[in-house]
């Protein structure tokens, strides 16, 4: 039995003929998608792009061409499709500073639901810890596809994942320990951030004196977020949460990222003027807890109009991550923009996330991750037909069958 990442697309491949939409420019009626070495290297009109003779064609006429989508908040790979207990590995709550434990150290690249993003058009998406710590872990972007989760790796840590409200407080509360309010839970995390503060400073006097220095793994993940190499990304879905979330990056001058916010449209205004992006949704579930008793599909057009960079999320598995898609559309039907419908779902978590130098788009110098779509994506009755991750076809959907397909990274022999 041997194994092997069957990664190995043809040098050249052209994608011809159809509606591309670049997301970043303008969309090109019968445009070209020029592909090599799994790098996007063209997009143009049929006019403006040199196809090589020895070029794979994709005849793509009469379908639309985008970029894969970006999921900026998932727990696929660790909350994993049809398992109970066994396959659950997103929340360690049993120290309510998580900030050394990794996402990448637990995702398994044969869940169920990575199959399901491709599916849904998703190449991307961002796997965190859970919301049962104040501060939950480091986040990692993967791609959908892969043997390994080393291989599909974009970045790690993408983020370090923090959280607020009724979660962590539930979670330590019924523990009979600190914390079990919201005082304790923004207690636990400045607590943590202060004496991260403490440590750079005796870890960089120790280094100038070239002076031995224990290291400790948490506060280097928090010395991260200090720095400004990694994002917080702060669950939180009360207005008076995302205050508060406001009020810790400003006492620690870290870059705030607001996931779910789902009364963030009530103070929509300051989180514009502050240049706070948020990451919103799940934007399908009930109302099965207070602080989302305002949850609507309006919210994010609300926050957009008034100058917020949003993404939305499905949150999977709380929302099928193949539903990405139907969450904007839905939001284009209570009146989200359709662009920024688009761009929501591609290029804005891209941007939220530094992973612009590699996805959200389609244009030269990034990952060849193209998504061949029936229709309109917006459109419900559309589908994806093919799916290419760095170049690599992945995924296919099979007429004949009424099926998708995904192909298997592995292969035996």
């Amino acid at each position: 039995m041997g194994y092997g990442l069957v990664r190995c697309p043809p040098v050249t491949v052209a994608i011809t003929g159809g509606y591309v939409v670049p997301v970043t420019s303008e969309p090109i009626e019968g445009g070209i998608v020029l592909i090599e070495n799994g790098k996007i290297v063209a997009v143009g009109a049929d006019a403006d792009v040199d196809v090589p003779d020895d070029a794979e064609i994709v005849d793509a006429s009469g379908t639309w061409v985008l970029p894969g989508f970006v999921e900026a908040h998932a727990h696929a790979g660790i909350g994993e499709e049809g398992l109970g207990w066994e396959g659950r590995d997103y929340n360690e709550m049993t120290d309510p500073n998580g900030a050394r434990l990794r996402a990448i150290d637990g995702i398994n690249p044969d869940d169920q639901g990575l199959r399901d993003a491709l599916a849904g058009g998703v190449t991307t998406l961002v796997v965190k810890p859970g919301s049962g710590n104040p501060i939950g872990g480091q986040t990692a972007a993967i791609k959908a596809w892969g043997r390994t989760v080393d291989e599909m790796l974009v970045r790690t840590p993408c983020s370090l994942k923090s959280a607020l409200g009724e979660n962590p407080k539930r979670v330590y509360g019924e523990q009979k320990k600190l914390p079990s309010t919201r005082l304790g839970v923004a207690a636990v995390i400045r607590d943590a951030l202060t004496k991260t503060q403490d440590y750079v400073k005796k870890r960089d006097h120790a280094a100038s004196e070239d002076k031995p220095f224990d290291r400790d793994n948490t506060l280097e993940a928090l010395a991260q977020v200090l720095s400004g190499e990694v994002p917080w990304c702060q669950h939180s879905h009360r207005a008076d949460d995302i205050v508060t979330a406001i009020r810790l990056a400003d006492e620690f001058g870290y870059r705030l990222v607001i996931n779910h916010g789902t009364e963030g449209h009530l103070i929509a205004d300051l989180l514009a003027e502050r240049e706070i992006p948020v990451i919103i949704g799940p934007l399908f579930t009930s109302r099965s807890k207070v602080e989302v008793n305002r949850r609507s599909l309006r919210n994010p057009g609300i926050l957009a109009r008034a100058g917020v960079k949003i993404a939305l999320t499905t949150d999977h598995p709380v929302v099928p991550i193949d539903f990405l898609v139907h969450q904007a559309t839905l939001c284009v039907k209570e009146g989200l923009d359709t662009d920024t419908a688009l761009k929501s779902i591609t290029v804005n978590p891209a941007q939220i996330l530094n992973l612009d130098d590699r996805v959200g788009a389609l244009a030269p110098g990034l990952d060849a991750d193209v998504v061949i779509w029936s229709g309109d994506p917006l459109d419900v009755m559309s589908r994806a037909v093919r799916v290419f991750v760095e170049g690599n076809e992945v995924y296919y959907f099979d007429d004949a069958k009424g099926e998708g397909i995904t192909k298997s990274p592995w292969y035996s022999e």
